[in-house]
């Protein structure tokens, strides 16, 4: 008997997202079992109620699921934030992009976020969190300033000089300003800085785990 879809979707799933843990999953919807049954081919055949549950803990649908047996579309990246020198904004819509990769599982909770924006980090002043070569994808809210929501948090930010940048944003001295903070203690942070637009980190993928197209 061949195996069921839904099952083949979900195990390529977890081994492309090695951090999300079967029986994890599995304990949310009452039995950590679960999804081992179906992986180690001990059920063959999910209920719909199952699947279900499984695909809303992963923040998806049993649709998804299925069709993470086909290929992941792709991401074009937009081009590089700085994370330290100056990076000039780089407009996707011209020459196609940086390059582009697959779109992670991950930003199918984004859906209604869309579009969706990807960016390579340039410098480390935003490590550790953020490494030269890692990738960042976001959504602007808004096309000029910053959603009150972003505020405190790892932005992409373009300023009045037409820079990209990762920072975190807070608040200036004045209305308007705003500090743009390096999370390494040796880089610099830029004060009462004035921006065009500022958009949250909402996923981060490290350079080794990026599949370039």
């Amino acid at each position: 008997m061949s195996e069921h879809p839904f099952i083949i979707g979900l195990r390529k799933l977890f081994e492309d997202n090695p951090r999300l843990k079967p029986a994890t999953i599995s304990a949310r919807i009452g039995d950590k079992s679960t999804i081992r049954k179906m992986l180690d081919g001990t059920v063959r055949t999910p209920t719909l109620a199952n699947a279900v549950k499984i695909a809303e803990e992963l923040g998806t649908t049993v649709e998804a699921i299925i069709s993470q047996t086909a290929q992941a579309p792709s991401i074009t990246i937009a081009g590089r934030v700085g994370a330290g020198a100056s990076v000039p904004l780089f407009d996707h819509t011209d020459n196609g992009g940086l390059f582009q990769v697959a779109e992670p599982p991950q930003l199918l909770r984004m859906r209604s976020a869309r579009p969706i924006g990807a960016v390579e980090v340039e410098g480390d002043s935003m490590a550790p969190m953020y490494q030269p070569g890692d990738i960042l994808f976001f959504s602007r809210a808004t096309h000029e300033g910053i959603p009150d929501d972003d505020i405190g948090r790892p932005c992409i930010v373009e300023d009045a000089e037409g820079n990209a940048w990762v920072k975190q944003v807070k608040r200036g001295d004045e209305p308007g300003l705003f500090h743009l903070i390096s999370l390494n203690p040796t880089a610099e942070t830029k004060h009462n800085q004035r921006i065009k637009w500022a958009a949250r980190v909402r996923l981060a993928l490290p350079a080794e785990m990026v599949e370039r197209r």
